[in-house]
Formats: structure tokens, C-alpha cells, sequence
């Protein structure tokens, strides 16, 4: 019996020998060579342009259902300040300072929040157009039609039965290289030499990471692009807003000390390019991260530090309150902007909502990341600013030009409570109301 199966287990072996290098030689030849010299053959926005074909035909399909959802229009109210809204209330009201009518305006105003409350919306995923046929943007749309469930279908075939497999195997070399390759060059002396090996080692391994995500980045105005001896600042929706700009050039990484695989890589790296890693007991210490960052930028030998100021991640519609921290160094900052297209894939981390495994997983089985990285001119601290006004000022500048929301909110009311100051900013509008009420009627 034994003789009668070793010939078919010796088939196996070999089909699985010549699959084996059949898919390791593409790999190096399309992926990991290509990606070491910077070079693209043109194959993933050829796919780009191919999924715009599709999605088109998709929506096609859409447009002849006659069961949609009916689009509801809201009308709003037209914006006005406080003062103005209150004095409208007060119309034809004999009593100057306080009235009951004032109640009115924050009733309202308290009711408008809830409905279009626009800081908890920026937290969720953005919303779509149209389908791109992922079940995840629209549970539902896939049951609309045969033809439709015939095409969402064999996307579920391409992307979880090709792709998903091809990126991991992507994303496990990347990583690999990345880790092995920094701890070899950790052990060169410092010098030219070794700060040459580093930038290509970390360009090389996270342009193999880009393309574990079929990321297609388009990079503009790279005559901006960050210098030594400053600090980059970027707007923030995903983690792997880190591997799109450190694939377009090297930059020191700030982070907290992690554990397990995240450890691993942290300790290789730092062996190669001196990041700047704190442990949990100092990141609340601003003090000493502030004299860390400074002592940094000061030796323009090294590189530039890349700092995400929201805190937290933003789903790709507008850009939050920036911490002043970063801002009260006094180097040059280099402000970039970046822009996901989601029609390909949803870049956003809701950390709330899903782990860091499950997020990959999603990023993985997407059809492609697509975004634009736009590098804006150098920025310093203009005289009689202070922090805060500077922070405001680049976060005005990344919104305007990555075409997104300008918020003064804080990015940290995804998981907190709102703050005393802002409560008390709208105390002291109504009290400015009241106060100038009695003034005009004591000139009168």
C-alpha cells in the first residue's frame, strides 16, 4: 500500500516545490526588486484604472433599481453668531438683558448638535458616493440585483482568494526585512556609511509594506519635502499614514515603548536610525518629551521627526485641533496633507471599534488604497505668536489643501468628555450679550 502512495506524495512535494518558486521569483522580480530601486512597472495604476471601470459598471446597475432609499434633503438654519441670533429672538422684547427667549437659542442649538453632531460623525467611516462592493460600506447593497450579487461575488473571489494571500506574504517579508536588515546595519559604526544603509533598508522594507496594501500613493510639490533638523506634521486617519510618507522618504519616528511583535520591530529599528521611543511613565512628562524632541532637531544630522499632532485618527473628511506641543519647539515645520480616496478602500482606524489585526485585515482584503500626499511649504513661528496660534495656522494651511474640514475641536472627545474651556467660551459670549445690552441702555 505504502509503495502505491509514495509516488503520489512525491508528485505533491514537487507541485508544491514548483509553486513555491513559481510565486516567490514573481515576488522578487515584480515586488521586492523593484521596490529596493524605487522603480514601479505601472501594474497598480493600471489596476486602479480598471476598478474606476468597474465601479462605474456597478453603479450603472444601481441606477436602474427602482427600490432606492429616498435621499431626504435637510434645510438648515441659516448660520449666525450668538449675538445675532439672540437679538433676533429678543425682537419686539421691552426687557434688555436677560429673557426667558434666551432659553430658545441653546435649546436649539443643543438639539442641532445632536442630529448633525460634527465632531462624533468625523469618528466613523465616510461615507460613499456610491458602491465600491464591499459589504462593509453597505451591508445591504449586495442583495439589490442578481447581476450586482454576481459581481460583488467575484470581487469576494479576487480579493480574499489572490490579493488577501499575496499581501500577507507581502506584509510578513516587509516586516522580516525590516527587522533583520536595521539589526545587521545596527551593528556598523556610526558614520555616513551606516546612515546611508539605514535610509535604504527603511525605504526599501516599507515600500515592500505599500505594496502589501496595493497602495497607489501620488506625491506632490516634493521640492517641500521635510528637511533635517525639522519636524513633519500631518494630519492623521490611519496607521499606515507612517509606511505612505516614510515610503517617499526617511524619516525619526516618536511613539511609545511597545511590547510583543510591535517591540521587536521598535528595538531593530532603533538600532539603525535613532527614533525617539518613551516608555508609558514618560509620555505624560511633557517636559522631558519636549527637551527629547528639541535636543533632536538640534543636530541637523539627523533626521526629521514625524509627528501626527490630532492624537488620534480622523476618518479622511476633516482635520481637528492640532497639540501644541510639537509647535512650541521653535524649529521649522514641515506641514504635509493627506488624502485617502475611498472608493477603493475605507483607510480610516476606528480604534473604538476594531483591533489593530481586524483593521489590517480590512485594509488587506480592500480592493486598493489609494491617497495623495501633498508637501507643503516649510513653516516657522512668526514673531508675537504663540504655540497654539502656530498649530492653528498649519492645521488651516493642511485642511485647505487637502480639501478638508477645519475643526477647532479636540480629537480627544472620541473617548472623552467635552472640556470646561469650551463650556465656558459660550458662557462668556451670552455674558458679552448681557453685559452690552446694559451698557447700551445706560447710554440711552
Amino acid at each position: 500500500m505504502e509503495s502505491y502512495l509514495f509516488p503520489f506524495d512525491s508528485l505533491i512535494c514537487m507541485l508544491l516545490g514548483i509553486s513555491f518558486t513559481v510565486w516567490f521569483t514573481l515576488l522578487l522580480v515584480f515586488i521586492i526588486v523593484p521596490a529596493i530601486f524605487g522603480v514601479s512597472f505601472g501594474i497598480r495604476r493600471l489596476y486602479m484604472k480598471s476598478l474606476i471601470k468597474l465601479f462605474e459598471v456597478s453603479e450603472l446597475m444601481l441606477s436602474f433599481v427602482n427600490h432606492f432609499d429616498k435621499i431626504i434633503e435637510k434645510n438648515w438654519f441659516k448660520l449666525m453668531s450668538l449675538e445675532q441670533e439672540i437679538q433676533e429672538m429678543r425682537r419686539g422684547s421691552a426687557e434688555p438683558e436677560f429673557d426667558m427667549s434666551d432659553i430658545f437659542y441653546f435649546c436649539r442649538r443643543g438639539v442641532e448638535s445632536i442630529v448633525d453632531d460634527e465632531v462624533t460623525k468625523r469618528f466613523t467611516a465616510e461615507e460613499l458616493e456610491s458602491w465600491n462592493l464591499l459589504t462593509r460600506s453597505n451591508y445591504n447593497f449586495h442583495h439589490i440585483s442578481t447581476r450586482l450579487t454576481a459581481l460583488w461575488g467575484m470581487g469576494v473571489l479576487i480579493r480574499y482568494g489572490f490579493l488577501l494571500p499575496l499581501r500577507v506574504t507581502l506584509a510578513f517579508t516587509g516586516v522580516g526585512l525590516l527587522v533583520v536588515l536595521t539589526s545587521i546595519v545596527g551593528l556598523f559604526p556610526n558614520g555616513r556609511m551606516k546612515n546611508y544603509l539605514s535610509d535604504k533598508v527603511h525605504l526599501m522594507c516599507y515600500r515592500i509594506c505599500i505594496r502589501a496594501l496595493t497602495a497607489i500613493i501620488t506625491y506632490h510639490d516634493s521640492e517641500n519635502k521635510p528637511k533635517n533638523g525639522g519636524i513633519c506634521v500631518a494630519n492623521h486617519t490611519s496607521p499606515i499614514d507612517v509606511i505612505i510618507l516614510a515610503s517617499d522618504g526617511c524619516y525619526a519616528m516618536v511613539g511609545q515603548v511597545h511590547g510583543g511583535l510591535m517591540g521587536v520591530i521598535q528595538r531593530a529599528m532603533v538600532k539603525a536610525c535613532p527614533h525617539i521611543w518613551f516608555e508609558r511613565s514618560e509620555v505624560k512628562d511633557r517636559h522631558l518629551v519636549a527637551k527629547r524632541l528639541s535636543d533632536h532637531v538640534a543636530d541637523e544630522s539627523k533626521l526629521p521627526i514625524l509627528i501626527f499632532p490630532e492624537g488620534t485618527c480622523i476618518n479622511n473628511t476633516s482635520v481637528m485641533m492640532f497639540k501644541k506641543g510639537s509647535f512650541e519647539i521653535g524649529c521649522t515645520v514641515y506641514p504635509v496633507a493627506i488624502k485617502y480616496d475611498p472608493r477603493f478602500g475605507d483607510a480610516f482606524w476606528n480604534s473604538s471599534k476594531f483591533g489593530m489585526v481586524n483593521y489590517l485585515l480590512h485594509m488587506m482584503s480592500s480592493w486598493a488604497i489609494v491617497c495623495s500626499v501633498w508637501y507643503l511649504p516649510p513653516m516657522s513661528r512668526m514673531e508675537g505668536e504663540d504655540a497654539v496660534q502656530f498649530a492653528n495656522r498649519v492645521k488651516a494651511a493642511i485642511a485647505r489643501k487637502g480639501g478638508l474640514a477645519d475643526l477647532l475641536w479636540d480629537g480627544g472627545l472620541k473617548r472623552g468628555k467635552v472640556k470646561e474651556v469650551f463650556k465656558e467660551e459660550q458662557q462668556k459670549l451670552y455674558s458679552k450679550v448681557l453685559v452690552g445690552s446694559s451698557e447700551d441702555r445706560s447710554r440711552s
